[in-house]
């Protein structure tokens, strides 16, 4: 089954530093209220085990993750004071993904290409 869904989803990993989770945490809620006023995302949270955090977030398109990047840019740095990055993915149907590689390269993510499904409205 081809699809013609054009949701895009990233999922970041971040390993927080010893004794910064508390922090973290809150400053997730900083991201939270900027993503919340975001027309094209879907949806948009954090979970945690451990130390080890994931964000996710879903986006309508291409163009609607690429406006959230900007978005929490200054945001970054402060998230990266207190986690490293574990890794990247990124979902999406291939005309999707293709519009990301270039802006999303210096995050290097692994790129999943959605080759059939469907999503219910």
């Amino acid at each position: 089954m081809a699809t013609t869904d054009r949701c895009v989803t990233i999922c970041p990993y971040f390993r927080v530093h010893d004794g910064k989770l508390t922090e973290f945490k809150g400053l997730t809620e900083r991201f939270l209220e900027r993503a919340s006023k975001e027309a094209g995302c879907l949806y948009y949270g954090f979970s945690f085990d451990g130390n080890l955090a994931h964000c996710r977030e879903g986006y309508a398109d291409a163009e609607s993750l690429l406006l959230h990047l900007r978005n929490v840019e200054n945001l970054k740095p402060e998230m990266m004071s207190l986690s490293d990055v574990v890794r990247v993915e990124v979902h999406g149907a291939a005309s999707e993904v293709a519009k990301l590689r270039a802006p999303m390269a210096e995050m290097k993510p692994q790129f999943f290409t959605l080759e059939n499904g469907f999503r219910k409205a």
